[in-house]
């Protein structure tokens, strides 16, 4: 009974070592999510493999979220105080991208970030009817 309950023991011990986070993936969790909230500045350039041509660059503080279903990429920037663009652009077999990040970024590695943003919870309604006048 006792080697039992030590091997449990062990074995709870490894699976929490296990789930423990590096400071490298909490860093690299809170750089992305800083990324999102337009707090980094990047440049994402899209390259043909095949051509050997630089497609299209774009620079500035922009959020990247890729669709895999459509084979996209979708590059949101903050342009102003409450003015954004978004870029939709098609990845295929022989175009590429990769993102840099221009400067650097003070994220933890201690803590994990959490943003709260009341304004996503109760959003803008804009309503549109169909009786016309």
């Amino acid at each position: 009974m006792k080697k039992l309950i030590q091997t449990l023991a062990v074995a709870l011990a490894m699976a929490v070592i296990a789930g423990c986070d590096t400071d490298a993936s909490v860093a690299s969790r809170n750089l992305s999510k800083a990324a999102d909230m337009f707090e980094i500045e990047r440049r994402i350039v899209f390259y043909d493999a095949i051509g050997g041509l630089y497609l299209l660059s774009i620079e500035g503080r922009c959020s990247i979220r890729k669709d895999g279903a459509d084979n996209q990429l979708e590059v949101t920037c903050k342009t102003g105080p409450s003015e954004y663009k978004k870029h939709f652009l098609g990845i295929s077999d022989n175009v590429t991208y990769f993102a840099e990040q221009l400067g650097q970024a003070n994220v933890s590695v201690y803590n994990y970030r959490v943003i709260f943003k009341p304004e996503a919870l109760i959003p803008n309604i804009d309503l549109e009817t169909s009786i016309s006048q």
